[in-house]
């Protein structure tokens, strides 16, 4: 029965590191192949048309008569464009640095939850309480002694 706890709780430790690490390097990775594609894609004239159209739209609504004031948008290119050019490496260096602590801290958590339950047994709860035990008389001591310096402080 031990045998078997101790094979879930390490199986469990495993799927956890395993899915950590899978959300760690699978999305920068899948963006990577995607990035090429994309940039083709926002690349083209009727893309670049159609962000035009749009910032012209913005420029006509962007007077007072509407109940929303629009900002007509600064960039000439369309901001998906520019991000996947420009900051493509600075999200996916955002994304390992973010997953990695956090994801890492939480995985850290989880498997120290784990293995909590096979290192805190019932071993440890009796030596906890043994301790708790041994502590009681110096306790005691140690509470008459603070009452008497009490009483003289107060007098």
């Amino acid at each position: 029965m031990v045998r078997r706890e101790v094979f879930l709780r390490t199986s469990a430790i495993g799927l956890i590191v395993a899915v950590w690490l899978a959300a760690l390097i699978l999305p920068p990775v899948l963006l990577l192949r995607a990035r090429a594609d994309w940039l083709e894609q926002w690349d083209r004239p009727e893309a670049q048309s159609q962000w035009d159209a749009f910032r012209h739209d913005m420029r006509q609504q962007s007077g007072r008569d509407g109940p929303v004031q629009r900002k007509v948008p600064k960039s000439a290119e369309p901001p998906i464009r520019v991000w996947l050019r420009d900051y493509f490496q600075l999200a996916v260096v955002a994304w390992v640095l973010f997953m990695g602590v956090l994801g890492g801290f939480f995985t850290l958590l989880v498997v120290g939850v784990l293995r909590g339950g096979a290192a805190g047994g019932t071993g440890s709860r009796q030596a906890c309480a043994t301790s708790l035990a041994q502590d009681q008389p110096r306790r005691q001591r140690n509470d008459e002694k603070q009452h008497e310096r009490d009483a003289d402080d107060t007098q």
